[in-house]
């Protein structure tokens, strides 16, 4: 399994990179993990959107989602262009105005989830846990053969995460804020908070995402490393990682 790192900035986008969107990759199957802001011109250093086979998204927030309007508009130009023949499936909740707008015509089709279902898409199988967060948000599963990739998505911390990520061989783990500061009200993690659940979950490495847009970016790993001794890194604007 190989994961690419298309952007990891919370929020907004810094010039020229992208906000939440993962591309994750094994024998030839090409799934999109969210859809943010700048996601679509960034994958398209990785690899043709024509390529995408599938699209998971783990909320209705712009910065996981609202390039969701660019890649419809890709698909369908490229489809007239006959570089396409397939519609494009988008996996998201079914709890928002926008779960309509993911259909467009026949170049993509919006299928709903829950943490109640199990989904195969392609050689992946994908679990769900319900997050905390102010709007619907869920942590995500990702296993292929005998790896397994994690996802928080957004979320405050608690206990439960621990045992849905047990095992894990990558944990990509949103840290919004640094340990001095509470982003429960927010929804989000701090950099302790992740340490805290790579070590109560027995994870193998933690990637540190979503991150925030102030502050000195290492001292997040080292705050990290209170709690969890196994390695950590920082995610960059399209690092490349196999599983």
């Amino acid at each position: 399994m190989k994961i690419n790192i298309i952007g990891h900035w919370g929020g907004f986008p810094k010039v020229g990179e992208a906000t939440s969107g993962y591309l994750i990759e094994h024998d030839g199957f090409k799934l999109l993990l969210e859809c943010g802001s700048g996601v679509v011109s960034s994958l398209q250093k990785k690899t043709n959107i024509s390529d995408i086979d599938a699209v998971l998204i783990s909320h209705y927030h712009y910065d996981h989602f609202c390039d969701i309007g660019p890649l419809q508009y890709a698909r369908l130009i490229k489809t007239q262009l006959g570089e396409i023949n397939k519609t494009l499936p988008i996996y998201a909740p079914n709890n928002s105005m926008y779960f309509d707008a993911l259909s467009l015509e026949n170049y993509t089709k919006g299928y709903k989830y829950d943490d109640s279902q199990i989904l195969n898409i392609g050689p992946f199988n994908i679990t769900f846990i319900k997050n905390i967060h102010p709007v619907e948000s869920f942590s995500i599963k990702i296993q292929c053969e005998n790896t397994i990739f994690s996802y928080t998505s957004d979320t405050s911390y608690f206990e439960e995460l621990n045992e849905f990520f047990k095992g894990s061989d990558i944990l990509l783990c949103e840290c919004s804020f640094y340990a001095n500061m509470d982003g429960s009200n927010a929804g989000h993690l701090n950099s302790t908070q992740a340490g805290m659940i790579a070590e109560k979950s027995n994870i193998k490495k933690l990637i540190l995402t979503h991150l925030p847009h102030f502050g000195e970016k290492d001292r997040l790993i080292t705050e990290a490393k209170e709690f969890f001794k196994g390695e950590i890194i920082l995610a960059e604007y399209l690092l490349e990682l196999n599983i």
